[in-house]
């Protein structure tokens, strides 16, 4: 009698997910949540000792223009304000938990905004596809500005943008309202909408980023007094020691340039000969980086699943690094977008995540390490900053160029097979320079 060879193993079907039950999540995901714990309690701790600059700041700043906001106007003469009306929603939020001090209010919103981002990040990066390097790279990146997130309500920001872009595919018109909503709490998310696929879901995305953003507005403006007086605050901005242009003026000092470092409006900035010139150039290289937006935009013509997260990237990257102020908050921003591009394994921006890591790591060694002494002067706090905005510069340059050859260069023409003709392409291969409506574009 011969002997039957065993029938194969079938493969164990997955058990079903129920996020409700962490004993079905998968090791993955149990790895990344108890990762993210740890990581939250020691940025938690740190905000709440109460002894550092950023815990500093909510309870005196931040309060204050809660007390303020209250009475139902904006800060009057307050220069230090200079955030856009939909910024008193997280000033007045704490107000809602009364059994909690502000300070403790504040940084349980933050928590909860920081958990949002989280599991959107991890929702998005399950499927065809997809990847979960971009929920790895916010829970393992974001600690490393110690408890700085916690400490300012840029992460209330950065969840709407986050949400908003990784909404755009499946719900274009909630997903523009998000960023719509988001740029009136501190602006730079109406930047994430640029790299919406031309036709319906451009339309839908930006005009519902419009209406929300002006509905919000009329609001606020009916609720509150004053509520554009921090155009004027921005006006009067001018060159921050942490930017682009106050590194050249760092420099500048140590080969004894006589500008000095003051408190003026709510940062520390350059003051004396050359500060205006070094702003202004600072004003025309962000238009520069408009002007080169809008061409992009104009001659883009392949879009992926992962265009409008790497657009959106690269055009706040652009932004952050031209401007007159790079606080290290701006890198909260930064570290959301690079995770929502990992999100897609087909993303073009993977090197600049790379890039960035560093650059993090460096903004915490710059503040709060050498942020006395940079006001000071020195050739160490000068090299720190001249690495980590190195880094960003370069990371910015990198993007668009990636950018620009993934979406606008022609792709390299592909020699046909032997036996083939060498006529038109047709199907998923072919260039679709001439379709002018790209809401064809996979939703993965």
């Amino acid at each position: 009698m011969v002997a039957q060879a065993p029938a194969p193993a079938g493969r164990t079907p997955d058990r079903p997910v129920r996020w409700t039950r962490p004993a079905t999540w998968p090791r993955e995901v149990l790895a990344l949540a108890a990762y993210w714990v740890a990581g939250r309690v020691l940025m938690v701790g740190l905000i709440r000792s109460g002894r550092t600059e950023p815990a500093v700041e909510v309870h005196q700043l931040y309060r204050g223009w809660y007390r303020v906001l209250r009475t139902g106007t904006f800060p009057v003469d307050d220069v230090t304000w200079q955030y856009p009306p939909g910024a008193a929603l997280p000033m007045l939020a704490p107000g809602a938990l009364p059994l909690l001090s502000y300070l403790q209010a504040f940084v349980l919103l933050m928590l909860l905004a920081d958990a949002a981002v989280q599991v959107a990040l991890l929702a998005a990066g399950r499927g065809p596809g997809r990847s979960m390097w971009g929920a790895w790279a916010w829970a393992l990146t974001l600690p490393l500005l110690l408890g700085l997130p916690y400490g300012r309500y840029d992460l209330v920001a950065t969840a709407l943008a986050v949400v908003g872009l990784l909404l755009v595919p499946a719900r274009p018109r909630l997903g523009g309202a998000l960023a719509g909503i988001g740029a009136l709490v501190k602006v730079w998310p109406a930047l994430t909408v640029l790299g919406t696929p031309r036709g319906r879901t451009t339309r839908q995305v930006w005009t519902a980023a419009a209406v929300s953003a002006l509905a919000l507005l009329l609001v606020l403006a009916a609720l509150f007094d004053h509520a554009f007086d921090f155009l004027y605050a921005q006006r009067g901005r001018g060159v921050e020691i942490e930017s682009l242009g106050g590194s050249v003026l760092q420099v500048a000092r140590q080969f004894g340039w006589s500008g000095r470092v003051e408190q003026h409006y709510g940062s520390f900035e350059f003051l004396g000969r050359y500060v205006h010139r070094v702003s202004q150039l600072s004003l025309l290289l962000t238009a520069a980086a408009f002007g080169w937006l809008l061409l992009w935009r104009v001659r883009a013509r392949r879009w992926t699943a992962a265009t409008p997260y790497d657009a959106a990237l690269s055009a706040v990257l652009l932004f952050t690094v031209t401007s007159r102020v790079i606080s290290p908050q701006y890198l909260v921003w930064l570290i959301g977008l690079v995770a929502v591009c990992l999100t897609v394994e087909g993303t073009t921006q993977r090197p600049v995540a790379f890039l960035l890591l560093p650059a993090v790591g460096v903004t915490t060694v710059d503040y709060p390490l050498f942020f006395d002494s940079m006001q000071a002067g020195g050739w160490w706090p000068t090299g720190v900053i001249l690495l980590r905005n190195g880094l960003l510069l370069a990371a910015s340059c990198w993007s668009a160029a990636l950018l620009w050859r993934a979406t606008v260069s022609p792709p390299p023409a592909s020699r046909p097979a032997a036996g083939e003709s060498g006529g038109a392409r047709t199907g998923p291969d072919a260039d679709p320079r001439a379709d002018p409506d790209q809401d064809a574009v996979p939703a993965a």
